[in-house]
C-alpha cells in the first residue's frame, strides 16, 4: 500500500498519518506553535531541504491544518498559520514532548521541555482524562469501539 492511500483507509489513526506522519511534518507544526511563520525561518532551523520542505507545506495547507497568509507582493511571499484544525494538535504535540521527557532521556542528557500554563502559572504535563467522569485514561483501561458510518437520506 502507498502511503498516500492510508488517508483513504477506515482507521482515523492511519487517515491522520497520512498527513502528519512523517518526521519533518510534526516538527514543522512544533515550529508553527513556536511563532516560526516563514519558509527561510522553517528551513533555517529544521534544516530540512527546500523541495521536501514546499512539499510538507503544501501539504498542511491542501489538510486545513495550515493557511498561507501572504506579507509581500513583490515579489509574492507568504507566512504559514495554524488553522482552528491545525491548533487543534497542540494535545499531541505535549503529549508527544512528554512521552519523549519521560522515556527517550533515561541519562538526563538532554534538556527536558516544559510547559508553564499562563494561566497559573505552574508547569503542567498533559493528562488525558475521561470527559465523563473525570479519571485518568490508560491503554489497560480503555475499550475501543468501532461505529457504524452513518448516511444521511
Amino acid at each position: 500500500m502507498k502511503w498516500q492511500e492510508q488517508g483513504e483507509l477506515n482507521c482515523p489513526i492511519a487517515r491522520s498519518l497520512a498527513i502528519f506522519g512523517d518526521r519533518w511534518t510534526l516538527l514543522i507544526i512544533r515550529h508553527c506553535f513556536l511563532k516560526i511563520r516563514r519558509f527561510d525561518d522553517f528551513q533555517k532551523q529544521l534544516g530540512v531541504t527546500r523541495h521536501v520542505l514546499a512539499e510538507r507545506l503544501n501539504r498542511l495547507v491542501d489538510a486545513r491544518i495550515l493557511e498561507k497568509v501572504a506579507y509581500q507582493d513583490a515579489p509574492k511571499r507568504y507566512e504559514y498559520r495554524l488553522t482552528e484544525r491545525g491548533l487543534a494538535l497542540y494535545p499531541i504535540i505535549l503529549a508527544i514532548s512528554h512521552w519523549g521527557n519521560s522515556w527517550l532521556n533515561d541519562q538526563g542528557e538532554f534538556a527536558s521541555v516544559s510547559y508553564i500554563h499562563k494561566s497559573c502559572g505552574q508547569k503542567t504535563q498533559t493528562v488525558m482524562c475521561c470527559s465523563a467522569c473525570g479519571e485518568v485514561l490508560n491503554a489497560r483501561d480503555m475499550l475501543p469501539v468501532f461505529e457504524d458510518i452513518q448516511h444521511s437520506s
